[in-house]
């Protein structure tokens, strides 16, 4: 007799089907799944760290300099996102708005210039040092980094959605 999988029992008014001896296998995220939730988790806390001088309805472009609603927020890198010793830096991110961040290409000048005034001239150089250090972040760094940011998040006075 051979074992199926699905094993048929009858009730009085009911079909039902039991699964029994099947074995799924567990998948492993994909590295891409995993970056993107730690990139998720690490915009949502840039943009709800930025947006508390509003009360979380509003932030402060870095680059342009524009105070708009938070909907329009985007999570801004001075030094470029392919850099991974400054991809979840927290001095190297900063909200901003969208046609700055997408359509300008991050604005860079009114960047640099937004980031000076927030953090200095020295930590900007320092940064744009930094950009050339090799770093490789393992899928386990990527998920405590995606979680560490999810409760940091949490603990803004004002939240955002």
């Amino acid at each position: 007799m051979k074992k199926t999988p699905l094993r048929r029992k009858t009730s009085i008014n009911k079909t039902k089907f039991e699964i029994s001896e099947i074995k799924t296998p567990t998948r492993k995220a994909s590295r891409s799944t995993i970056m993107q939730k730690a990139d998720s988790a690490f915009s949502l806390f840039i943009r709800t760290r930025d947006s508390q001088a509003y009360e979380g309805r509003a932030f402060r472009c870095i680059s342009c300099g524009r105070v708009l609603s938070i909907e329009q927020a985007d999570c801004g890198h001075y030094v470029n996102r392919s850099h991974m010793s400054l991809r979840f830096s927290e001095l190297n991110c900063n909200a901003q708005c969208r046609h700055c961040n997408r359509f300008q290409e991050g604005n860079f000048s009114g960047y640099r210039q937004g980031l000076i005034q927030k953090i200095g001239e020295p930590k900007v150089l320092l940064l744009e040092a930094q950009k050339n250090i090799t770093t490789k972040i393992t899928n386990f760094e990527l998920e405590i980094l995606a979680k560490h940011y999810r409760a940091e998040t949490k603990k803004f006075k004002y939240q955002i959605k």
